[in-house]
């Protein structure tokens, strides 16, 4: 335990996992070396997923992470789910992405802003989504059936279905055929 700022922090654990701790755990399901995962027992995987090496699954203790059948998650991954986090079925999820669903308020500046209150909002990705490397998904996302997302983007707002946005903040480039 540390305190600081007469907060008191404690740890969230190693990250280290087994099958059964899972809320739910498919089959045929790759986890490789160096993924961490916390709160398994908030966490459903599907069948057929690739999880990347050193990938982080942080789960809540409060909301859910699903993760839908026929879904790759590539290398050094950050997936958090304090506000829910749903990714559909055959998700291409690039390395080095960043999913959030929370986000510290700065609703008083008489204290620091991660002592303010956080506020949590679902990130919803559907199916046959691609994201593309380095990509960052900001809380309240949803992301529609069959979009693109550019490499090295900034997910601000939803994306609708069917669409190719890349950019900081992503911007729409055009719509699938």
């Amino acid at each position: 335990m540390i305190i600081k700022n007469d907060k008191i922090f404690k740890s969230h654990g190693d990250g280290s996992f087994c099958k059964k701790d899972f809320k739910h755990y498919g089959n045929n399901i790759i986890i490789e070396k160096g993924v961490l995962i916390f709160h398994p027992e908030t966490i459903s995987l599907a069948n057929n997923i690739y999880i990347g090496h050193n990938t982080i699954l942080k789960g809540y203790y409060k909301n859910y992470l699903e993760i839908g059948e026929g879904t790759w998650i590539g290398q050094n991954c950050f997936l958090h789910s304090a506000g829910k986090l749903k990714i559909g079925k055959a998700v291409g999820i690039g390395p080095c992405v960043k999913i959030l669903s929370s986000y510290h308020m700065d609703s008083d500046i008489n204290i620091p802003v991660m002592h303010n209150t956080i506020e949590f909002e679902e990130v919803v990705v559907k199916d046959g989504v691609d994201i593309g490397v380095g990509a960052i998904i900001l809380p309240g996302v949803r992301i529609g059936k069959g979009s693109i997302i550019g490499a090295g983007s900034v997910i601000t707002r939803d994306v609708e279905e069917y669409t190719v946005v890349a950019g900081n903040p992503a911007r729409l480039l055009r719509k699938r055929k």
